[in-house]
């Protein structure tokens, strides 16, 4: 990777870890993801058998894809830690922004902040096309809320649904 072509961010939800985890990271419920996000994601289809090296195809909403700029993300399982509630993946297939990318290599680790609520810590380590340095500001935020904003969207749910994935 090319130094300093790294975005940072993290984000606050009000649910747990374990809750999270189960619905976005765990990969045991592959249906878990477009339930929680209805209208958003319409399937996500795992080749493999879920552990390293297994490749995930989510498929967008129209509305969505629209949106993305691609109505399919797809991603390679790199590394999931259970105990340590990380998950780092390399993206195949993804947004307008990814389409700059030579490579995109997302983790995101869930961390307990109190009772019922956790911070998502994300880091994107990626090497544009192009071999240039930095992605713009604006395509930074854009790479980043791509990850944060699916949490966000899960967390809505969970929170409208506190008896679901308890």
């Amino acid at each position: 990777m090319v130094a300093g072509c790294v975005i940072t961010d993290e984000c606050t939800l009000a649910v747990s870890t374990e809750r999270m985890w189960k619905v976005v990271f765990s990969g045991e419920d592959t249906a878990a993801l477009p339930q929680a996000c209805a209208g958003f994601i319409d399937a996500v289809d795992v080749e493999g058998d879920g552990g390293p090296g297994s490749v995930s195809t989510m498929t967008l909403s129209p509305a969505a894809a629209e949106l993305a700029g691609s109505g399919v993300m797809r991603s390679r399982l790199v590394a999931r830690d259970n105990a340590a509630r990380v998950l780092k993946t390399e993206v195949l297939e993804g947004s307008k922004v990814s389409g700059q990318l030579k490579s995109q290599v997302a983790e995101v680790k869930l961390e307990a902040a109190g009772e019922g609520a956790c911070v998502a810590k994300l880091r994107v380590e990626y090497e544009r096309l192009d071999g240039g340095g930095a992605l713009s500001a604006e395509d930074r935020a854009t790479l980043a809320a791509g990850y944060l904003d699916l949490l966000k969207m899960v967390e809505a749910y969970l929170v409208a649904h506190p008896a679901e994935y308890a």
